[in-house]
């Protein structure tokens, strides 16, 4: 200070305007700041690294104990559940339950000719569209019957007439979250896989008590099991040929996936499709619909090095994987808890009547 109080004027630092002369070390002023949290950006990782380190706990558990893997990515996706409740993980999460879906369902096309589809003949090919619709409507008459939503015997009656929880996956993403809660989804991914599961397992032994023949065998397991894994894994466990026949029927129904995804398109229309839409635009399929179509086509034509297909077989398994493990950490178990027994009944309508109509079809016409 110099003489008379007055601040020294060769100084340029005005003393008066710092928050803390004091402050020496700074931690009164880094205790202020860090109470005002920087405003954060949405970033994909933090949901899709979850949903990963998940879906690689499912794929390892599958690989040592032998146990569904989807299946496993579901109860392992609803058992962390409660990571949803934050923020940050929404935008990863839903990344992975929409487009990795989509990716997933596109690729399986590579798996899928249409020569495999006429290899079947005319008559088993006709006698499987009858047990595919008897099975989609099974299921919607499970749902009325016991009270549930049409959206959730439609979900349940395709998903187990097509190809288990790849046809789930491709159905919800026209069905949408604003006519059936992702809840009742993941209710039925869980019945859908563990049905496919007990269907490996009990089919070749039934198939065997009944004296089928491999061709017959085949036709009932192909026809029949939900998941495409699961179904040619049985097939090989009655025997060589009733496998090599279960894949081709099988390879059909995951064929006609995108024609049934159409037709429920054009019956409901697409998620937040306005009222009184023409036909000529509710006839418009889903791009990864088309996708898949465009991809069945291409192998159709091309020669597809097997290398490449098993690689895309694997690449597509771990999207679809990805996908239903972000749906099930985005399902409320509480509400999950809420929904009772009745709503597995669409589910294990359309299970019971698949296994009939495929059995008497078999024995009737093979």
């Amino acid at each position: 200070m110099t003489q008379g109080g007055s601040k020294p004027a060769s100084s340029g630092i005005d003393w008066e305007s710092l928050p803390y002369g004091g402050d020496l070390y700074g931690e009164l002023h880094l205790a202020e700041t860090a109470a005002q949290p920087l405003p954060e950006k949405d970033s994909y990782f933090p949901g899709l690294a979850i949903c990963g380190v998940a879906a690689a706990a499912a794929a390892w558990l599958s690989d040592h104990y032998g146990f569904p893997i989807i299946l496993l990515g579901l109860l392992i996706g609803l058992s962390l559940n409660f990571i949803a409740r934050e923020p940050k993980t929404h935008k990863g999460l839903d990344f992975a339950s929409r487009t990795c879906l989509r990716i997933g369902i596109v690729v399986l096309g590579l798996q899928v000719t249409f020569e495999q589809i006429t290899a079947l003949g005319a008559a088993p090919f006709g006698a499987l569209l009858v047990v595919m619709t008897a099975t989609f409507f099974a299921g919607m008459l499970g749902a009325r019957l016991f009270g549930q939503s049409s959206y959730a015997g439609m979900l349940a009656g395709g998903a187990t007439a097509i190809c288990g929880a790849s046809a789930a996956l491709a159905l919800y993403g026209v069905i949408g979250k604003d006519r059936l809660s992702q809840a009742q989804f993941a209710l039925t991914l869980v019945g859908v896989s563990l049905a496919s599961a007990m269907a490996m397992s009990v089919y070749p032994v039934l198939a065997g008590e009944l004296a089928l023949t491999h061709q017959q065998a085949g036709f009932l397991i192909g026809a029949s099991i939900h998941d495409v894994a699961q179904a040619i894994g049985g097939g090989y466990a009655f025997s060589d040929q009733a496998g090599a026949y279960a894949t081709i029927v099988k390879l059909a129904r995951v064929a006609l996936l995108a024609p049934v995804v159409a037709l429920v398109t054009l019956a409901i229309g697409a998620p937040g499709e306005a009222a009184g839409q023409p036909v000529w635009k509710r006839l418009a399929l889903p791009w990864f619909i088309t996708a898949f179509l465009a991809t069945v086509a291409l192998n159709s034509l091309v020669t597809v090095p097997k290398e490449l297909a098993h690689g895309a077989l694997v690449g597509s398994k771990a999207l679809l994987l990805l996908a239903v493990t972000a749906t099930a950490m985005r399902s409320r178990m509480d509400l999950l808890m809420e929904m009772g027994w009745r709503a597995t009944v669409p589910v294990l309508a359309a299970t019971l009547v698949s296994f009939g109509c495929a059995l008497g079809f078999a024995v009737l016409l093979l």
